[in-house]
């Protein structure tokens, strides 16, 4: 898929996410599998990778029924789906790990709030990834969804392409604790690329912000309110998408939920404190731009005066001009001026005089 393409995608999800599009859905019954979102021409992959002590296996999944042995042969499973347009892919997904037809639901529904659901068997959890388009100055959604079991996790995502490539590197290469620790280690790092990625869309917003300040400082017009509350809506969008993430890692860090190790909370924690950062982050910038409209509105206020200033004082040095030229302008028969060789000449010197010495008195007021 082109970047062109992809990004008009994605612009038009957003859009509807807004929306909600719950339309689609109006009438059927709960559990009912709709793919609400983007369609795709493209088909969904699913990648396989097996790991214990180190990465067994790599592959792209061609059948579900090669799923069964590895579930039997005591190595943790990450599989990971990009492309919710087929349903029927989705479905016969869950019948082999037994989700029920609610969750599958909220998988195909790109539309949802990010939440945490603990369930008997296994851990559903919902979550946004934003990626910021520095040239059209929107920020796009992508709905993750991830299934913790006991020695596996799944992993849906709308689009292909994700943070995760470094975690995969990481993998392969045995670095750190990702092979050894289980899918709930494996779920924390992939949680954490999505959190460290929404300090790169951060950085990229704050790099906007100062183009929008210089902007009001140098020369505010139309086109920079319309930046500025495009900003506003962003940072209100990403706010929605990054508030609840809070509440999903707090639930998940202090419960006791069995197929989390006890080594693997204070990582969630430090997730969870990441999160706070973002949260406040945003806050932050929510006032900048808040405060922005007011700059604004200071700025065109101010040009507004000078141009008043200019034109008052304009105004101003012609009322004498008009004056003296009233004046002479009239036709009484015996005003001796009117004859006068050089009486022309007189009243010009007279009325430069007049404007200069206007001009002089005003620039020593300092007004302008």
């Amino acid at each position: 898929m082109s970047a062109g393409k992809k990004s008009k995608q994605k612009s038009t999800r957003r859009l509807s996410e807004v929306a909600g599009r719950r339309s689609e859905k109006s009438g059927l019954p709960p559990g009912s599998l709709v793919h609400i979102g983007e369609p795709s021409e493209d088909n969904p992959k699913i990648r396989v990778i097996t790991f214990g002590k180190k990465i067994h296996d790599d592959f792209e999944l061609q059948s579900f029924d090669a799923i069964e042995p590895l579930l039997k042969s005591g190595q943790f499973l990450w599989i990971n789906v990009d492309g919710l347009n087929r349903v029927d892919l989705i479905e016969s997904l869950g019948k082999v790990f037994s989700i029920n037809d609610l969750i599958l639901e909220d998988i195909l529904n790109t539309t949802q709030r990010p939440k945490a659901e603990i369930l008997d068997n296994f851990l559903f959890i919902i979550l946004k990834t934003l990626n910021f388009d520095e040239q059209t100055g929107e920020t796009y959604p992508e709905q993750l969804s991830f299934i913790l079991g006991h020695n596996y996790l799944l992993s849906f995502q709308e689009l292909a392409g994700d943070p995760f490539d470094e975690i995969r590197t990481r993998m392969k290469a045995g670095i750190g604790k990702l092979q050894s620790s289980g899918p709930d280690f494996l779920l924390y790092a992939l949680m954490d690329a999505v959190v460290d990625n929404y300090f790169v869309m951060l950085e990229k917003i704050a790099e906007k912000m100062e183009i929008i300040e210089d902007e009001l400082v140098a020369d505010p017009n139309k086109s920079t309110l319309a930046m500025i509350h495009k900003l506003k809506n962003n940072l209100i969008y990403v706010r929605r998408s990054v508030w609840p993430l809070r509440e999903i890692l707090t639930r998940i860090s202090n419960s006791e939920y069995p197929f989390i190790q006890e080594t693997t909370r204070p990582y969630l924690r430090d997730v969870y404190d990441h999160a706070v950062h973002v949260v406040d982050v945003l806050e932050s910038y929510r006032d900048v731009a808040s405060g922005m409209i007011d700059i604004y509105l200071s700025s065109v206020s101010n040009k507004l005066n000078e141009t008043m200033k200019v034109l008052t004082i304009i105004a101003t040095i012609f009322i004498p001009l008009t004056f003296i030229t009233g004046w002479y302008g009239m036709n009484f028969k015996d005003m001796p001026e009117l004859s006068w060789e050089y009486g022309y000449q007189m009243v010009m010197i007279i009325a430069g005089a007049v404007a200069a010495g206007m001009l002089a008195f005003f620039r020593r007021k300092g007004w302008f």
